[in-house]
């Protein structure tokens, strides 16, 4: 358990807003307040998507319909909550694009690496502000986004093009929600359960030292100055 100083928590959380890699007492800011906004409309918008998107797809979740109004609801909001995704999607490439660059001894993640992980076995002292599978991911979503605006839009206006490639954007489209939405529930499991102490980077921006320390080690090294040693959260 923490014992930081309250009033180094709310320092951490003023240089959260603007500011991030900085050390502020006992917390870490890890993402700044416009990175964690672009973070959480992502999600929105994804979200919404998602649950307009299911009841087209599927009789079966054709209850969700309701919660929007009904099915004819769902599929004039659907696309245009798709398109609000891809452009936030955009601006977070960007916002983090800069932190994403796979190093070779990192591409093992596309491997046994990533069952490890998920043993928590994987502990290496060369992970920085994101680990393999984090840079993984996030490449996976930006390319994902892509798939999921283009097969859209060939959807959205199926008149426009041959029946045949109107065809391969559904497949491309199903195929690629499908990614996501088994792909997303790993990532809120290990943003929350897994992980504890993660999920405040999204809300407060900030991290504990003893988490940075265990889970990001050449991160904590890099902005404190100190030696990588495991601890317990």
């Amino acid at each position: 358990m923490s014992t930081a100083n309250p009033r180094h928590m709310d320092a951490a959380v003023i240089a959260a807003r603007s500011r991030e890699d900085v050390v502020v007492g006992d917390e870490i800011v890890r993402h700044r307040l416009y990175s964690r906004l672009v973070h959480w409309t992502v999600a929105l918008t994804f979200a919404v998507a998602l649950l307009t998107g299911m009841p087209i797809w599927t009789p079966v979740f054709g209850w969700m319909a309701h919660l929007f109004g009904g099915l004819t609801v769902c599929r004039v909001i659907h696309p245009w909550a798709g398109l609000a995704f891809f452009l936030a999607a955009l601006v977070q490439f960007f916002e983090w694009m800069s932190d994403m660059r796979v190093e070779p001894w990192e591409r093992d993640w596309l491997g046994p690496r990533t069952l490890r992980y998920m043993r928590y076995e994987e502990d290496d002292p060369r992970t920085g502000k994101y680990n393999g599978g984090q840079k993984l991911y996030f490449w996976a979503v930006s390319l994902g986004a892509v798939g999921l605006l283009l097969s859209g839009l060939l959807m959205w206006f199926p008149r426009a093009f041959p029946r045949w490639l109107i065809e391969v954007a559904f497949l491309v489209h199903d195929f690629t929600f499908i990614c996501f939405a088994v792909s997303l529930v790993f990532h809120i499991y290990l943003g929350t359960a897994a992980e504890p102490g993660t999920f405040r980077s999204m809300i407060r921006g900030t991290v504990t030292r003893p988490w940075a320390r265990l889970h990001h080690p050449a991160w904590y090294r890099k902005l404190t100055g100190e030696e990588s040693r495991r601890t317990g959260v």
